[in-house]
């Protein structure tokens, strides 16, 4: 059967054929790819081709696919028993390892998910604070419990919506929203509310509105506006954690928040998700404290055991400044042919990390982001897809470069943006034509 095949048969019995909606190709339209497996920096297909992933996995595979030490550690931990509900050593040998990399993460607590870690750290910030309102950011996603389903990015920018339908308003009424990079925003609704607000959720790198930095003294500005105030800063690291360095953002950035978020690369590819902070903080969580969490497959030993080889091995192989050198390569590739073929197209990189935005201007917030080009974004995504490139489905998600990839990798796929028309590109990727409806659906 091929990819079509199976997704007519999926969509028999599970919504919308995914279980996750950007799979869905909505945003890019066309039928979604089946994979059937993986090996470094390529994935099989139902459809018996290969292809270059730049998606990996939405970021967690940041050592390729199958990479062969993980997947021995994998199978070594599952030959010893799926889970157990009950302590293992390696919980805290493993805990002992992202502690000593990240020097600011005294104590940390393992959960299933990056939605969930989030879910657990919103809790947490407002038991110690004893405050209940939160303040997040337009176009950055932190899962989706109710109350972070206000103004977010990644899939529900796909979808053409900017919250959800079910989200108690209760919830919503307790979420502050400013625009990402606003710190004027910040300051002003911290200056009038700050006594109610528990904590300050942001990614540093935002990564769900496509790739986009902070400005210069955002983040610093944020961590002195929290301090004054007594609110908790969080940063969400599910995607920035151990994606720059063997080590969060924060900590190369140098800026330390009162809780940090993890998941993704932490696990290795299996599910995982981890809350971190200071010991005070920390202790707040049950049994020592007052605020309850809990999970049957918290620290599951076959993740833990993907999570930890994966970290090992970033920290002993140290891949980083060969994804910098591929992921300029690849964003300086772009730039130059949206030069030579006067496309509105620019690259947004940071290290392995990079997103292709369709216009000329940089990118700063979910605002700028939006007024990008999706149709043309479409078409760019079918056209690398039929010359053996997967990229995101989405203009609203980053690329990643792993530490599988090479530069052949790179210059092939720079020949392949090359050799693209989008005059000759089929305009039949919707049923009959490419529709936007402004916010890039």
């Amino acid at each position: 059967m091929n990819s079509k095949q199976w997704f007519e048969r999926a969509r028999k019995v599970i919504p919308g054929g995914v279980n996750s909606p950007v799979r869905a190709f909505n945003g890019v339209g066309g039928t979604p790819v089946y994979f059937k497996s993986g090996k470094g920096a390529t994935v099989q297909t139902e459809d018996g081709t290969e292809l270059v992933d730049f998606c990996g996995s939405w970021g967690p595979l940041i050592l390729g696919h199958a990479r062969e030490e993980v997947v021995e550690a994998v199978a070594k931990a599952a030959a010893d028993g799926l889970s157990f509900g009950a302590n293992t050593a390696k919980e805290a040998e493993f805990a002992e390892l992202v502690c000593s990399m990240v020097p600011d993460i005294e104590m940390i607590r393992l959960v299933s998910s990056g939605t969930e870690a989030v879910m657990t750290a919103i809790r947490l910030a407002r038991g110690y604070t004893g405050r209940r309102k939160i303040l997040k950011f337009d176009g950055c996603y932190h899962g989706h419990t109710d109350y972070m389903l206000v103004a977010s990015g990644s899939g529900l920018l796909t979808g053409g919506i900017s919250s959800s339908a079910g989200v108690s308003p209760s919830a919503t009424a307790e979420v502050f929203v400013a625009p990402y990079n606003d710190l004027a925003a910040v300051q002003e609704i911290l200056k009038a509310n700050g006594d109610e607000i528990a904590a300050v959720i942001v990614e540093p790198i935002a990564g769900n509105m496509g790739l986009v930095e902070p400005a210069e003294g955002f983040l610093e500005g944020l961590r002195a506006a929290t301090a004054e105030c007594g609110t908790l800063l969080i940063f969400d690291e599910v995607i920035n954690g151990f994606r720059l360095g063997p080590t969060t953002y924060g900590n190369l950035c140098g800026i330390v928040p009162d809780i940090t978020t993890l998941g993704k690369i932490i696990g290795g590819g299996m599910p995982i998700g981890a809350i971190g902070g200071s010991t005070e903080i920390m202790s707040t969580l049950a049994p020592l404290g007052p605020v309850y969490q809990a999970g049957t497959l918290s620290g599951n030993p076959v993740a833990v055991a993907a999570g930890m080889k994966t970290l090992e091995l970033l920290r002993d192989e140290n891949p980083y400044p060969k994804m910098e050198e591929l992921g300029k390569r690849l964003a300086d590739g772009v730039e130059r042919i949206a030069t030579e073929k006067g496309l509105d197209l620019h690259c947004a990189q940071r290290g392995g990390m990079f997103t292709p935005f369709f216009r000329k201007a940089p990118v700063h917030n979910l605002d700028d982001s939006k007024a990008c080009d999706q149709q043309a974004h479409a078409h760019y995504f079918h056209h690398m897809l039929d010359a053996g490139f997967y990229t995101p489905p989405s203009g609203f998600e980053v690329a990643f470069v792993s530490a599988a990839h090479t530069e052949a990798d790179i210059d092939a796929f720079l020949q392949a943006l090359e050799n693209w028309n989008r005059a000759k590109q089929s305009e039949i990727i919707f049923g009959t034509k490419i529709v936007t409806n402004g916010n890039g659906s």
